[in-house]
């Protein structure tokens, strides 16, 4: 099994000079130093305007700045937010590609739509439009990163002309695509498009059986890729927080992990917001001798209590587990001393054989990803002679265009018929 570190960037008021500062730079820090100690992957959300729950609005940023202080880790947008209205699907392909290039072919590209009024709101994607939206601009998009060029598209939600998308990414034909996924329905969904599913609905590993099966079984039998490349991999999200001694852990990790779950009900589920106004933290605190005692386990305890934990989510065949151990008021030392631990402890058993179990895997689904391909209708290309030419602006300025040129040899055809009968002198007349 793999593993990954998870960031929202989250930030509790109250809110100090510098706090953001701090916050960004630590989470630099901590990425090097999961690079340094082995971990696979480091994902990285999109969110816009989800004050205290989430201050990561631009993670190919963060993520680029990570490329350049790692040599191995993965670098995975966790999601990037795919309706046309937040980004241009051809911005999304440009970007991607960019970050691959300077990360050396590390970028993993998550996808998703947000279920945040704030968000969808903020920026004019209709609910009941953006889950086909998604569809939308996901296909298009990785149909721009492996065309060229990319011959136009008049859809239903965005139009574009005929361009051939720069720079390519090192990931041929493109990075492996995700989804975010919050319950089983879009688990299936994933499968149906061959791409993976990284799932935020923190389940048990019993639970999590039942997601597995459903998505291979779902793979195997229906998958129509949406890409150019399948991803089949399922990657679950759980709490972090690791110590020698369990309550020690559960001290220091626990109130960060049940901070980040109220926030995320504030703004999805029952919260209401003043935009700059409303305090989550406070709102958490004094909801939180109410709140419900949350169940053993759940990523948070020693190396042992960890070890069964994901020994679970392992034998339910769950490819990587992501770790929220940025959460709430978790302190940045704290945070490097799990990692730290973890790495040492309980990740080297789980790694063992990961590289023969993913290629038996892959082994074991090439005849019906051959089958899948087979039923995927793919993008017209265009031949050299349909390529459109693209007049530069300048010539256009300088230029007489088409219509001026018509509408000119209009006027001098009809000023020579005009010449032509004009009546002549007879020479002899005089």
């Amino acid at each position: 099994m793999k593993f990954g570190t998870f960031y929202e960037h989250q930030l509790p008021r109250p809110w100090n000079e510098g706090d953001e500062l701090k916050l960004f730079q630590d989470a630099l820090d901590q990425v090097e130093l999961a690079d340094k100690l082995g971990f696979d992957y480091a994902w990285e959300v999109e969110h816009h305007f989800l004050e205290e729950y989430s201050h990561s609005s631009a993670p190919e940023v963060f993520l680029a700045a990570c490329s350049q202080r790692t040599k191995n880790i993965r670098l995975g947008h966790g999601i990037v937010l795919m309706p046309p209205p937040y980004n241009h699907p051809a911005r999304v392909a440009e970007r991607l590609a960019t970050l691959d290039l300077v990360s050396n072919g590390r970028v993993d590209w998550g996808t998703g739509e947000s279920s945040a009024a704030l968000e969808l709101e903020g920026y004019g994607v209709p609910v009941d439009k953006k889950r086909p939206m998604w569809r939308e601009a996901v296909e298009q998009c990785a149909n721009m990163m492996a065309m060229d060029p990319y011959p136009g598209y008049d859809g239903e939600f965005f139009s574009f002309p005929c361009r051939n998308v720069v720079p390519k990414p090192v990931q041929k034909p493109h990075p492996p695509i995700w989804v975010a996924c919050s319950n089983r329905e879009t688990i299936k969904m994933a499968a149906r498009l061959g791409i993976g599913a990284l799932t935020f609905a923190f389940v048990d590993p019993s639970e999590a059986k039942q997601w597995v099966d459903d998505y291979y079984r779902i793979f195997k039998e229906e998958c129509v890729p949406i890409g150019h490349a399948v991803n089949p991999n399922i990657c679950m999200v759980t709490g972090f927080s690791v110590h020698e001694d369990a309550e020690e852990a559960r001290t220091r990790g626990l109130d960060g992990f049940r901070f980040f779950g109220y926030g995320l009900g504030h703004h999805y589920i029952f919260g209401e917001h003043k935009p700059g106004r409303t305090d989550i933290w406070k709102k958490f605190e004094e909801a939180r001798t109410t709140m419900p005692k949350e169940e053993p386990g759940r990523g948070i305890g020693t190396p042992d209590d960890l070890r069964a934990h994901l020994r679970g989510f392992a034998d339910a065949g769950v490819d990587q587990v992501a770790f929220i151990q940025q959460g709430g008021r978790n302190k940045h030392e704290h945070i490097c001393e799990a990692l730290e631990l973890f790495a040492k402890e309980v990740m080297p058993e789980f790694h063992a054989g990961e590289d023969e179990r993913q290629a038996k895997k892959m082994k074991e689904l090439e005849p019906f990803i051959k089958e899948a391909f087979a039923r995927k209708e793919y993008m017209k290309p265009l031949s050299d002679d349909e390529i459109p030419n693209v007049v530069a602006l300048g010539r256009r300025i300088t230029e007489p265009s088409a219509a001026e040129k018509a509408a000119a040899e209009k006027s001098t055809s009809k000023t020579m018929a005009e010449m032509a009968n004009i009546p002549r002198e007879d020479p002899g007349a005089s």
